[in-house]
């Protein structure tokens, strides 16, 4: 974590960005390293060294110098499973099985409402809940990525934009064929952002037929980018894998070659031993969403289990629709909590480990560990300034621990990505929150009155 940048006589850098001074240093990488009264140096976007505090005040003298004297700086959260639209369908058709919850009431409302104009006001408020959040990278699957992607880079976040594919057509394309046709547009529109990557987003295995997985496979071996996908998700899905192709969704995507290094599956609550075997072997990524599983009541991703074979396991929020939040906050602690009672064992997901999965994990499942997901020298400056000073952390032994089982999302203060402050003492600094309301509010009116129960 040493800089060697240039040097003064007296050994002041010259020409730094940004120092901020904070209670505690979290890296997460290594695991379980807390640095006590440490700052973090930024230059050009990136972190040039993390010190101790009296030695970052001898050797630095920075454009913006900030003092955090109750606080962890953390990574930036990675919400590695998204659909960020959907926060404009937040409690639209709550406490529903998934199968009743998709046919009968989100699909129908897709139907009739998605368009560049909801994409863009649905994310936009997305990207501000998380960005309050503490969290500066997400994983997207929805229609319009363009869009998306357009909202995150403007507010100055880092996104993975879904190149979303489904056999039936949509308002976003008429088929497998327009869809990847549109979707290698979006990739090669944001081939070049420094924030902006893509991932081929093939719905799910009930909705996506082998011809256009067998495409999607090429494409992503020749481009070099991630598969997102739902797997494994429901005991309906896994019937149905079996009913029309003979075997399980994971052992028909196997032999399709889509179970590599290159996948991120999400959910992952139907596993059967042998299986997660085969998938550790694979180098695949799991995305646990534990919030969304247990309110629509799909299952238990094993995770310990998982983790124990070798499987990277990352953590999302879902939708807002499904979740009802964007908390990944809320989401580590659900996480911990839920694989240690599934485990049976109160060691099998740490506080260290369940931060990790929504940090560095995240990363290596998207493909970005390189640029972010730990506080390392060199590294893209994402930052998370989480208060710990208040009565409800106190008395305060183990900030770490306390990150996890104490701490929720109101305690983020401040937030920067790529060195670029996003979330300033909890304000919003790329986004007009006051805008970002109305819109929603007028959402609201237009969809509200079409809501109606099912027969």
């Amino acid at each position: 974590m040493v800089y060697s940048g240039p040097k003064e006589p007296g050994g002041v850098t010259l020409n730094i960005d940004t120092l901020i001074h904070g209670r505690w240093v979290i890296p997460v990488a290594p695991d379980e390293r807390v640095l006590d009264h440490h700052s973090i140096a930024i230059g050009g976007g990136r972190i040039l060294e993390i010190l101790p505090s009296t030695e970052a005040r001898q050797r630095y003298r920075p454009t913006d110098e900030q003092e955090l004297p109750g606080h962890a700086l953390i990574p930036g959260l990675i919400n590695a499973h998204t659909h960020a639209t959907m926060s404009l369908l937040r409690g639209l058709a709550d406490d529903l099985p998934l199968m009743t919850w998709l046919n009968e009431y989100i699909w129908p409302a897709e139907k009739r409402w998605v368009s560049e104009e909801f994409v863009t006001d649905g994310t936009r408020l997305a990207v501000a809940e998380m960005l309050r959040g503490g969290v500066t990278c997400f994983n997207d699957m929805y229609f319009f990525p363009d869009q998306a992607g357009r909202v995150a880079a403007a507010a100055g976040m880092r996104a993975v934009v879904g190149l979303i594919l489904i056999d039936f057509p949509s308002a976003w394309a008429e088929g497998p064929d327009d869809y990847l046709r549109r979707g290698l547009e979006v990739h090669d529109q944001f081939r070049h952002d420094s924030l902006i990557s893509t991932a081929f987003a093939p719905h799910a295995p009930y909705t996506v037929s082998d011809q256009p997985l067998e495409r999607i496979r090429v494409l992503a071996d020749e481009l070099e980018i991630p598969v997102h996908m739902h797997l494994h998700e429901t005991r309906d899905e896994v019937r149905q894998g079996l009913s029309q192709y003979g075997v399980r969704p994971l052992e028909r995507l196997t032999s399709l070659g889509l179970v590599s290094p290159s996948l991120m599956a999400v959910h992952m609550t139907q596993l059967e031993p042998e299986e997660m075997a085969q998938f550790a072997k694979s180098g695949a990524s799991v995305v646990h969403c534990p919030e969304s599983n247990l309110k629509l009541a799909t299952g238990f991703c094993p995770v310990a289990a998982l983790m124990a074979a070798g499987v990277n396991v990352a953590l999302g929020t879902d939708g807002a629709a499904s979740n009802n939040d964007l908390d990944m906050f809320s989401e580590m602690r659900t996480a911990a909590l839920l694989t240690k009672g599934v485990a049976r064992d109160a060691r099998a997901l740490p506080a260290a480990k369940a931060l990790r999965m929504a940090t560095l994990n995240g990363a290596m499942a998207l493909g970005i560990a390189a640029e972010t997901g730990s506080l390392e020298a060199g590294k893209a400056a994402d930052i998370t300034a989480v208060d710990l000073s208040g009565l409800e952390s106190q008395p305060l032994y183990h900030p770490l621990s306390q990150l996890v089982y104490a701490t929720g999302r109101e305690k983020v203060t401040d937030v920067w990505v790529a060195g670029k402050q996003l979330l300033r003492e909890k304000q919003l600094l790329t986004l007009d929150s006051d805008e970002i309301l109305s819109r929603a509010g007028e959402w609201r009116q237009r969809i509200g009155p079409g809501i109606t129960d099912p027969d």
